[in-house]
């Protein structure tokens, strides 16, 4: 199940980094990405 999560989660970086444009989007995008990591981490 966790190797399914981080797959989920690489897959959902990966999106969201190519989508942004600027330096300022990508903290954005890989703070939301570390959020969705701790999420995952406490259940």
């Amino acid at each position: 199940m966790k190797n399914l999560s981080a797959v989920c989660i690489a897959a959902a970086f990966l999106l969201t980094l190519s989508a942004c444009n600027t330096i300022a989007g990508v903290g954005k995008d890989v703070q939301k990405v570390g959020q969705a990591v701790e999420g995952v981490g406490r259940k």
